[in-house]
């Protein structure tokens, strides 16, 4: 079982901290349990639990209403929103659920139902990204397990790498050229993956370095190549990664490069005076709006 802090029902709901904590004392639904520290955890079914209450709170249902329900009501009630974003927020919560049950059948299912009726880009778009955004910040604190994260991640790959090699590059490909990449002793690579798959379906060339590159050999390929971009997407990195070291490396070693920076370290990191060369694209539409001005 996962131990979820009151922080993580936040980031993976959206019900803020105090809101939960007066549900809490008014209704029955969540009983955290306490640490030897008098810390307060919540299960895995509370956070079930939440994620459809939440859900269904956002889209016009009364928390008093709501706290009346089974856990099957719950989950009927969600199915009947016919609201687009709501659906797309319930897909997103399924994953959610199935990931920290590691039911992996369940997982995979619901994307390839999605892939089927939307196609792989809108699923890539609207479910898996917005997927990952989510859950990033439970990699960041080591509150999944690495071995769920490890099963998720690769079948989330596996999905991205087959749009990757499906994308249309049927029109001819545009002059500008991106180079992608992640740091030195950094392997989170779906979101890199994610966004080949977006520049290539708009014809943008990419070289692909992957992960781990130590950045004397990301100079390398920069002189070889001289790509118009370096890309780097960071969703989650070690603990012992610098992220201020890391832009100060960039900028001595390749001053005349143009340096994107997004993922959820981007978002969290308080910016100080960045070099002109660099941009940091803090949310899905930044990026989305990035890629498609270059195309």
């Amino acid at each position: 079982m996962n131990k979820f802090t009151i922080k993580d029902l936040e980031n993976l709901s959206g019900i803020k901290a105090h809101t939960i904590r007066i549900w809490e004392q008014r209704y029955t639904f969540l009983k955290p349990q306490r640490t030897s520290t008098n810390i307060r955890y919540y299960s895995n079914n509370e956070l079930k639990m939440l994620l459809n209450i939440s859900l269904l709170n956002k889209y016009g249902y009364k928390i008093s209403h709501i706290s009346r329900m089974s856990n099957e009501e719950l989950r009927e009630k969600t199915l009947t929103l016919t609201n687009a974003q709501a659906q797309q927020e319930r897909i997103v919560n399924e994953l959610i659920q199935s990931m920290v049950d590691v039911d992996l059948d369940a997982f995979e299912r619901v994307i390839d139902q999605h892939i089927l009726v939307k196609g792989i880009e809108k699923t890539i778009t609207y479910i898996l990204f917005p997927f990952l955004e989510r859950i990033g910040i439970l990699w960041l604190t080591d509150h999944i397990n690495p071995a769920q994260e490890h099963l998720i991640s690769n079948i989330i790959r596996q999905k991205l790498i087959v749009g990757i090699d499906k994308a249309s590059t049927a029109h001819s490909l545009l002059k500008t050229t991106m180079l992608l990449f992640l740091p030195e002793n950094e392997h989170h690579e779906i979101g890199l993956l994610f966004l080949q798959y977006l520049l290539k379906s708009r014809g943008i060339k990419v070289i692909y370095l992957g992960a781990n590159v130590p950045v004397k050999d990301l100079e390398f390929v920069v002189e070889l190549k001289k790509p118009d971009y370096i890309y780097t997407h960071l969703t989650t990195v070690i603990r012992e990664f610098n992220f201020d070291k890391f832009i100060n490396n960039l900028k001595h070693q390749l001053p005349q490069s143009k340096v994107i920076i997004s993922g959820l370290m981007a978002q969290t990191y308080e910016e100080k005076e960045l070099p002109p060369n660099f941009r940091f694209l803090k949310s899905f539409t930044e990026v989305i709006d990035f890629i498609d001005s270059l195309s």
